[in-house]
């Protein structure tokens, strides 16, 4: 059993550091439009990957990952369509199909989000509030380093091209919450994997900030 869980721990690092590696290369080519369209199939393998180590399935992990995605939906939502609580923005056609004007991965981007920040934020305080605190303080962080490379690579757009400050007001209220609901449930998951995950989403996108 050990050895079995130690080759699904190797192939899934690898299959996560695969994608990033490959989608960083992709995107710097002159096939920058095709790897950018594979965006919601990146999201949704680190999310099943994340999934995939999660303890043996009970319906509290489905009501606690429930919580993150439904807030992100309601919160994009209005967002996109009245402009508020992040702003006046649109998102482009790079994350795949929508919903009142939200793609569906951006509900997934909160939930995987969420479940590895939380485990990130975990490893540095058993405290309940101050991890859930450190969590949304970490996704805000991601959002800032997002936020340069969204317009180009089509993700989403804020008008005149500014990012308001409420934006990232919006993404702490918003994760902190999320965080407080998803942390109640205790769910156990790899902490390993789910810092492979947010470091690799890191490293693509911080690769953008100079290239």
């Amino acid at each position: 059993m050990e050895i079995k869980n130690t080759l699904k721990m190797k192939l899934s690092i690898f299959i996560i550091w695969l994608f990033t590696i490959s989608g960083i290369f992709g995107v710097l080519s002159t096939y920058e439009g095709w790897f950018l369209s594979l965006t919601p199939l990146s999201l949704l393998l680190s999310f099943l990957m994340i999934l995939w180590h999660m303890e043996k399935f009970k319906p509290k992990i489905l009501y606690a990952l429930s919580i993150p995605f439904f807030l992100g939906f309601i919160t994009e939502a209005l967002g996109v369509n009245y402009g508020l609580i992040f702003g006046d923005y649109t998102y482009g056609e790079n994350l795949g199909a929508k919903i009142f004007g939200v793609p569906l991965m951006i509900c997934i981007n909160w939930t995987l989000l969420t479940v590895a920040t939380a485990d990130v934020a975990r490893s540095f305080t058993k405290n309940f509030i101050l991890a859930s605190a450190i969590g949304a303080l970490l996704m805000t962080g991601l959002d800032f380093i997002l936020e340069v490379s969204a317009p180009r690579f089509d993700f989403w757009e804020f008008e005149n091209g500014i990012v308001p400050l409420k934006n990232y007001i919006g993404w702490f209220v918003t994760a902190f919450v999320a965080h407080l609901g998803y942390q109640s449930f205790k769910i156990a998951t790899n902490k390993v994997i789910s810092w492979h995950v947010l470091i690799s989403i890191v490293v693509f996108f911080a690769v953008f900030l100079f290239f």
